[in-house]
């Protein structure tokens, strides 16, 4: 019977935004478009070294999407596995992301980075339809539900 050696696994901490603003009284919320797969999903990145989450959450948002916000607090966490090739051997990633909701103060999605194919604003509901991954739909969800304590309309 052969034993196979252990799978070499990292464990990776990302952090994250849900950036919104009220435009004629409806939400709005940025999603960011990748390149690779045409996702719709949330801006997020890693955490750098002696970076606080949510500063990282904010700085993510900010190269991501181009807008500037600042940060009313954490929304969740969500976390995954997944393979990637590293060196010519498949190493496993678990990652945590944790979210934040950021209000806009100012930017523009035309000054996102070359990571991202198309930064674009919806209404709150039709980002929950646009958005890839169930994870990130329940991240959105539960944003709104922090909006609805703050007296945001969710639709007008």
């Amino acid at each position: 019977m052969r034993v196979e050696g252990r799978v070499k696994t990292k464990f990776d901490v990302s952090s994250g935004g849900v950036i919104y603003k009220v435009k004629n009284g409806e939400v709005m919320v940025c999603l960011i478009k990748t390149p690779a797969k045409g996702h719709w999903q949330l801006p997020k990145g890693l955490v750098d070294k002696n970076e606080s989450l949510e500063k990282a959450a904010v700085r993510e948002v900010k190269e991501e999407t181009g807008l500037d916000g600042i940060s009313e607090g954490r929304i969740d966490k969500i976390d995954y596995w997944f393979w990637l090739k590293e060196g010519g051997e498949k190493v496993r990633h678990h990652k945590i992301v944790y979210f934040y909701l950021v209000k806009y103060k100012r930017g523009s999605t035309k000054d996102h980075d070359q990571e991202v194919e198309q930064a674009c604003w919806f209404s709150f509901d039709k980002a929950l339809k646009e958005i890839s991954f169930k994870t990130e739909r329940e991240i959105i969800q539960k944003a709104g539900k922090m909006l609805e304590k703050k007296n945001q309309k969710l639709i007008s």
